[in-house]
């Protein structure tokens, strides 16, 4: 796992130096544009679990950051700054690599607007909670976030402290990543993270009570976040569907998993290439599927799909943006079919509008229909 990110951010530092000399500025780059129909509010939550000491760095409480992304009544307000200098620098240093430009991604422009006034929808709205990867911080799974929330989803992003490569807290404090020094294991920052998400569940269902339906709720992870989704709906019956974005169990699931739930695999690991996944399969036991995208790369289910184009590191199989279509519209079904229980033909089998996807393995309570 951490082999994986390691050369991703690999690339996007060799392929910053192709882009630019240390004391050039890279042009900018504008994310993939929202599909749905409704502008992008967004804010941030500071968030103090004080009954809870921090795994990572044991000196106080564990504290969160939270993005909030929502449909927004209009476009108003400044437009959402993707890294600061400080968040650009640490991720793009994270493994050593100091002669590129430092504060790169702060030329990553995105389409939400901060403090948005929300959409006034007749009903309280689905909530999708996303989990990044290991050493990608919240921001890293915009695209996805922005393209949920223009759909009229309510998103909360989460960055895990200690393990994404920077957190800016509101004092000006920025945690650097811990864990990818090594020292903990997969089982146990996945169990940590599975108590982050509820407790994230437990501030943002009290304090939007009138925004947030508290009876359609998803987990989406990427990496070790697709494993922590799994993790919390095991813990935490509120969520009632799931998606493991390309991310390892660690271990395999040996409890029964009765609620929906997608995996969505990369590069090689198809069946029988994954023997956690493999074993786990048995244990999704109500609505499922097993998408397999033999030509996406691990890290590109996350902004990297287009933002290691950008910045000039030689092509991947599938270009950025059709990566961040097939990720965006895939989400999408899923959710709209167990949050909004809207039929996805899609998901009933091979499509010929997305030939790269292959669903190897079907199965559970109902074909494209909802299990709940």
């Amino acid at each position: 796992m951490k082999r994986k990110f390691m050369a991703v951010i690999v690339g996007l530092m060799t392929a910053t130096v192709l882009v630019a000399p240390a004391d050039a500025s890279p042009r900018e780059l504008v994310l993939p544009a929202p599909t749905g129909q409704h502008p992008i509010g967004w804010t941030q939550l500071h968030l103090v679990d004080e009954g809870r000491t921090d795994p990572w760095v044991p000196t106080g409480p564990r504290e969160l950051m939270v993005s909030m992304w929502y449909p927004a009544a209009a476009a108003h307000g400044d437009r959402v700054p993707y890294a600061t200098a400080e968040e650009s620098r640490l991720l793009l240093n994270l493994y050593g690599f100091t002669d590129v430009p430092s504060d790169a991604l702060t030329k990553v422009r995105t389409h939400a607007r901060a403090d948005a006034p929300p959409l006034r929808a007749p009903h309280r709205l689905p909530l999708v909670v996303l989990s990044p990867g290991l050493a990608f911080p919240r921001w890293t799974l915009t695209t996805l976030a922005e393209d949920l929330a223009s759909r009229g989803y309510v998103v909360a992003g989460i960055d895990h402290t200690y393990e994404g490569a920077a957190v800016t807290f509101p004092d000006g404090r920025v945690a650097a990543c811990v864990v990818c020094n090594g020292g903990a294991s997969g089982a146990a920052i996945i169990a940590s993270r599975a108590l982050d998400i509820s407790f994230v569940l437990d501030r943002v269902l009290a304090w939007y009570p009138n925004l947030i339906d508290t009876n359609r709720i998803a987990a989406v992870g990427h990496s070790i976040g697709g494993a922590a989704a799994a993790a919390t709906m095991l813990a935490d019956s509120r969520v009632d569907a799931g998606i493991n974005l390309d991310g390892s169990f660690q271990p395999a699931l040996t409890q029964d998993l009765t609620r929906p739930f997608l995996l969505m695999s990369a590069e090689d690991r198809s069946p029988g290439h994954r023997p956690d996944w493999d074993r786990t399969w048995p244990h999704l036991t109500g609505w499922r599927r097993w998408l397999h995208v033999p030509d996406m790369q691990h890290a590109s289910v996350s902004d990297a799909a287009v933002v290691v184009e950008w910045l000039g590191r030689p092509p991947q199989p599938l270009p950025g943006t059709r990566v961040v279509e097939i990720v965006r519209t895939y989400v999408a079904a899923f959710v709209d079919l167990h949050l909004r229980h809207r039929p996805q033909p899609l998901l009933d089998g091979p499509s010929p509008r997305f030939p790269e996807v292959q669903q190897v393995i079907t199965g559970g309570a109902g074909s494209g229909s909802s299990g709940r």
